[in-house]
């Protein structure tokens, strides 16, 4: 056990055996790794933000990476690497090893916060090692590649942190899983509490955490914590107080309040569109929607328009033609501020923007339906962006009323890299993010050589249809395993879909 990592605890978790056995997933072994050294903090108490409020209530940001491969070491060298270089990485991000925790602020506001004490650092950050036994002797390496999500499964390999919205609750929690029988696949899974950090704070700290596995002595440079030193807009101030207000009370300060995903009605499925195929769409859209898209067309807007009209199709029929359809999607806004936020900043920074569409509108012929959706998408952004924080909480009001099976959700960013997270193994060659909570939703990623994966979870009645709607809007998709979609991305012009 390295001596870098101060104090490691382990134990073996007493749990039935009848139990463990008749579950894919069997935990081995929970250790807790603690930073590599004392860090200076400016406090043992990290204040939340407005922004960090909103997702107190919410599950956690959990992703899944696999790597497989010849380059992959044994797996005791996978589980020691991991713990030293996370040791590592937690000095430069002191708050990941501490508590969510509430505290009252004074007689009538109570606030969340973040405790870095170091009562509450000294457990140590939860690393758990598990072996996956479901299948046959390449059984983890099909999960790695299989058409359709195994959504249950994928859950049983990241961590829990508690759950939604109990504190005190752990900031940070990892697992690594292997096969029990076989090798040459391995599972990295994380878990961050949604109200320490937004999509863009997740993967900077995974691409920290990534460099001090591949090159150690790197230095990692800290990012700013300290929200009250960042935030310094006052209508985010003023808002922040007001949460302090509600939670006192017990009142909730959510993001949206659409219900939760039943897994028995819905499937999982993800696309992979090439550079490709994504600049023949953007070539599409401007030529059909001249003088009513904004030009330039981003990637984000053309993938999002594709594949919100796709859902739109699958779901309705023109009985509803006239029914309102939306498009949630989360934007940055660390550089709309006043004053602007850091680009250091770690934490929550992100702001809602609602495009509505009719479904008439989503289903004209040809690429016309395409061009309202990229319409829709881009004046949502230009509108609600221009000052995010202007009549927010009456647009946060109107959110919570919209109609749940009517809002298709937008998570993450082509503009993230997660195949960039090498640990010195080489790329995954799959990331997923398994907190996919709602019914209806889509996560966008950065993919190899200019692609973007697009996840969507979606009611298994209309999956299929959904699929064919792409097709119908003439993407050339193929099926097969996403080794194969990995090597196929360097030489097609196409969309490599799972399922």
């Amino acid at each position: 056990m390295s001596s870098m990592l101060g104090v490691l605890r382990s134990q073996i978790p007493h749990v039935p055996h009848r139990f463990l056995s008749s579950r894919p997933v069997r935990v081995v072994r929970v250790s807790h790794v603690l930073p590599y050294r004392a860090t200076n903090t400016s406090t043992a108490v990290l204040k939340l933000s407005f922004f960090d409020l909103l997702y107190v209530t919410m599950a956690p940001v959990q992703n899944v990476l696999f790597y497989k491969g010849p380059s992959l070491p044994p797996f005791p060298s996978i589980v020691n690497s991991l713990q030293s270089s996370l040791a590592t990485t937690l000095a430069a991000f002191p708050p990941l090893s501490g508590k969510l925790m509430t505290q009252d602020d004074g007689p009538s506001s109570r606030e969340v916060v973040i405790d870095c004490s170091p009562g509450a650092v000294s457990p140590g950050v939860k690393f758990v090692e598990a072996e996956y036994r479901g299948g046959a002797v390449d059984g983890m390496r099909r999960l790695a590649g299989d058409e359709e999500h195994d959504a249950e499964v994928f859950a049983l390999l990241v961590p829990e942190v508690g759950p939604a919205g109990q504190l005190p609750a752990p900031v940070l929690a990892v697992q690594v899983t292997r096969p029990a029988a076989g090798d040459g696949t391995v599972a990295v899974g994380v878990s961050m509490h949604h109200s320490a950090c937004d999509g863009r704070s997740f993967w900077r700290f995974m691409s920290a955490w990534a460099t001090a596995a591949r090159e150690p002595g790197h230095h990692l440079v800290q990012p700013i914590f300290d929200r009250e030193q960042v935030i310094r807009d006052p209508r985010v101030q003023q808002l922040t107080r007001k949460s302090k207000q509600r939670f006192a009370t017990n009142a909730p300060v959510d993001a949206f309040r659409f219900p939760p995903a039943d897994m028995a009605r819905q499937r999982r499925r993800t696309f992979w569109l090439g550079a490709g195929e994504i600049q023949s769409l953007k070539q599409r859209l401007c030529r059909q929607g001249s003088g009513i898209i904004v030009e330039p067309l981003s990637t984000f807007v053309a993938v999002s328009s594709l594949v919100w009209t796709s859902i739109v199709r699958a779901k309705s029929t023109m009985d509803h033609a006239d029914d309102d359809c939306y498009f949630l999607l989360s934007a940055d806004i660390r550089r709309r501020l006043r004053p602007p936020v850091d680009e250091n900043y770690f934490g929550n920074c992100v702001m809602g923007c609602l495009a509505r569409a009719t479904v008439a509108d989503l289903s004209r012929d040809g690429d016309d339906g395409l061009v309202c959706a990229a319409s829709a998408i881009q004046r949502a952004i230009r509108e609600d962006l221009e000052d995010p924080m202007a009549n927010l909480e009456h647009r946060l009001a109107l959110r919570h009323g919209l109609p749940a099976d009517r809002v298709t959700v937008m998570g993450s960013s082509n503009q993230f890299r997660p195949f960039e997270t090498d640990f010195g193994w080489g790329a995954p060659s799959r990331v997923e993010m398994v907190s996919m909570t709602v019914m209806e939703e889509v996560v966008l990623r950065g993919a190899p050589d200019g692609g973007v994966q697009v996840s969507v979870a979606l009611g298994r009645t209309h999956m299929e249809a959904m699929t064919s709607n792409f097709r119908q809007d003439g993407v050339h998709i193929r099926q097969g395993e996403l080794s194969a979609c990995k090597g196929l991305l360097k030489t097609l012009h196409g969309v490599i879909v799972w399922g």
